[in-house]
């Protein structure tokens, strides 16, 4: 179970066998159906999740009370509400299952336990962050100066497997397109 999350980890610092097991140890393993909400707005996030299986879905409504897809997570991914997470406040986000999940959980408590007892986890949750917000630097770049078509071969490359496993409205809304457009993209695109 925890092979792939620390290879994960182990990719970015070297870490002892006894400091593996200490994190292992205070991982919360967690089955959750699909739609299941780990996270609603106005809840406060106390949780820093790893996904063994599945996939899940970060978004916002909009002032016109349209969802709003900014990120999607799936195996090998970590998923949080960063802002309410380190911050101990309301967050504006939901964050939903849309297939059944396994995940391993960080807790607020037992994360600062983790850098307390192991400190060179300290490296890893920052460059888990600073990936982060690469990632989301990089997707509102895409956002202003790439047209539908590209924003779509772009997500294509991201996310190679995720539109099999994912409703095209989801897909849409992550673009900033209508469900409609992007079906003409798409048509577009078989025809090339």
């Amino acid at each position: 179970m925890f092979e792939s999350i620390n290879k994960n980890v182990c990719k970015n610092n070297d870490f002892t066998e006894k400091e593996m097991e200490f994190f292992n140890e205070i991982l919360q393993h967690k089955k959750v159906p699909k739609k299941t909400f780990l996270l609603q707005e106005g809840e406060i996030c106390h949780f820093e999740a790893y996904i063994l299986k599945g996939c899940i879905r970060k978004y916002y409504i909009n002032e016109h009370g349209l969802e709003v897809v900014l990120a999607f997570a799936t195996e090998d991914w970590w998923v949080s509400d960063i802002a309410s997470f380190h911050e101990n406040k309301p967050s504006q986000l939901y964050i939903e299952t849309l297939e059944d999940c396994e995940l391993l959980v960080l807790t607020t408590e037992t994360k600062e336990q983790l850098l307390r007892e192991v400190p060179k986890f300290e490296r890893i949750f920052r460059l888990l962050v600073q990936r982060n917000l690469s990632a989301m630097q990089n997707r509102l770049i895409d956002t202003i100066a790439k047209t539908a078509q590209e924003k779509y071969l772009e997500f294509l490359k991201l996310y190679p497997t995720l539109s099999q496993r994912v409703a095209q409205h989801h897909i849409a809304s992550y673009l900033g397109i209508t469900a409609e457009f992007l079906s003409k993209v798409r048509t577009k695109l078989a025809k090339q």
